[in-house]
C-alpha cells in the first residue's frame, strides 16, 4: 500500500533514511524511525546503489489509434451521425466504436471508446427532451404560485 504524501515528500524521506544509513545507523533503527519495514530500508539502499532504468514508455497498453487517426476521427465525428448513415444525429459509444471499426479496422470496447473520447476532450451529453406543447410562462407561474402552496400543505 502506498504511504501518504506526495512523491516529493516520500523521496525526501527516503533520502534522509539513506543518509542515516551512511552515518552508520542500523537498518532496524531506521525502519522504526520512519515507520517502514526493514526490507523496505534494504530495498532503498539497493536501489540507491543500482538505480533502475526508467521505462521510456508509460505504463499500460499503447493506444490503438495513432495521433493522426485521432484527429481524423474527431473530424469524422464532427460531420455528425447523419453523415455516417444513422437516423438520428447523436453519438453513442457503440456508434463511435462502429465508425472506428469502419475507418481503421480496429475493434474497441465501449470503455476504450470512452477513453478515446476523453482524450479528444469530448464529454457525455444527453439530449434534453422538451414537450412541443410546453408553455414556459405557465411553468414559471406554476413554480412561483402553485408549488409553494402545495409544499406548504405537504
Amino acid at each position: 500500500m502506498r504511504p501518504k504524501g506526495t512523491s516529493e515528500t516520500l523521496n525526501k524521506r527516503r533520502t534522509r533514511a539513506l543518509e542515516e544509513l551512511e552515518e552508520g545507523k542500523s537498518v532496524s533503527v531506521i525502519a522504526k524511525a520512519y515507520g517502514v519495514g526493514e526490507r523496505t530500508v534494504r530495498r532503498w539502499r539497493q536501489e540507491a546503489k543500482q538505480p533502475r532504468k526508467k521505462s521510456e514508455r508509460g505504463p499500460g497498453q499503447p493506444p490503438k489509434l495513432s495521433p493522426e487517426q485521432m484527429k481524423a476521427l474527431e473530424k469524422e465525428l464532427e460531420r455528425g451521425a447523419y453523415a455516417h448513415g444513422y437516423g438520428e444525429d447523436y453519438w453513442t459509444l457503440e456508434r463511435i466504436g462502429h465508425v472506428i471499426w469502419e475507418l481503421y479496422g480496429v475493434r474497441c470496447a465501449t470503455s476504450s471508446v470512452w477513453n478515446i473520447m476523453q482524450r479528444l476532450g469530448w464529454s457525455s451529453q444527453k439530449t434534453q427532451r422538451v414537450a412541443i406543447q410546453r408553455n414556459d410562462d405557465k411553468v414559471k407561474q406554476w413554480k412561483r404560485y402553485v408549488w409553494p402552496r402545495i409544499k406548504k400543505v405537504a
